[in-house]
């Protein structure tokens, strides 16, 4: 079963087409925009994660969907749900992740699109947990959790293991977010 189309008041979720290639090898070679990455992707890497996302979306019911400001624009990044693929003490896990284009930052975007993802990963997908995480230093990816209402314990922070140990990017934060927690935090809207 592949997975569905999301919505919200001002983002559509979607597969990925070829029209989402060029500007998203535009933004993935972005130094600003993969500032808390080891590197940015030239765009055949680029083109590599876009047909590996897509075809996840295909095979799952779950994956990182292709964004697009419905009447604005109709690329801005990607958000979505992954499995990290790597060991770690909180793996097996679901990360809920997004990376959109500079134009699109401080808009509310991720934090509008990251809630309806785990409104389905909880409601439709049944998932009891849900975390993210990223390198200590990505301030404003390190909001959006906050807003999400995940909760970062600090005695949790790791060293990625695909990131050299001493890097300035290898030490991340992880945040979590339960079930309970996400009914609680969304009867209060």
């Amino acid at each position: 079963m592949s997975a569905p189309e999301l919505r919200t008041a001002r983002l559509r979720l979607r597969r990925w087409n070829d029209d989402d290639l060029e500007p998203f090898a535009r933004l993935n070679g972005d130094p600003e925009v993969m500032a808390h990455f080891p590197a940015t992707l030239d765009p055949v890497q680029s083109g590599v994660l876009a047909a590996l996302a897509d075809q996840g979306l295909a095979d799952r019911r779950y994956g990182l969907w292709a964004v697009e400001v419905v009447d604005v624009v109709g690329f801005a990044g990607f958000l979505g749900l992954s499995s990290p693929t790597w060991d770690a003490v909180f793996t097996p896990c679901v990360e809920i992740g997004w990376r959109l284009d500079r134009p699109w930052w401080g808009r509310g975007y991720a934090t509008e699109g990251a809630q309806e993802v785990l409104r389905y990963a909880f409601e439709d997908l049944g998932l009891d947990e849900v975390v993210s995480f990223t390198s200590l230093t990505n301030v404003r990816s390190a909001r959006v959790m906050a807003r999400l209402g995940m909760v970062r314990d600090r005695a949790e922070d790791f060293d990625h293991p695909n990131i050299d140990a001493g890097h300035p990017l290898a030490r991340h934060m992880l945040c979590r977010i339960d079930r309970d927690r996400w009914l609680d935090l969304s009867r209060q809207d």
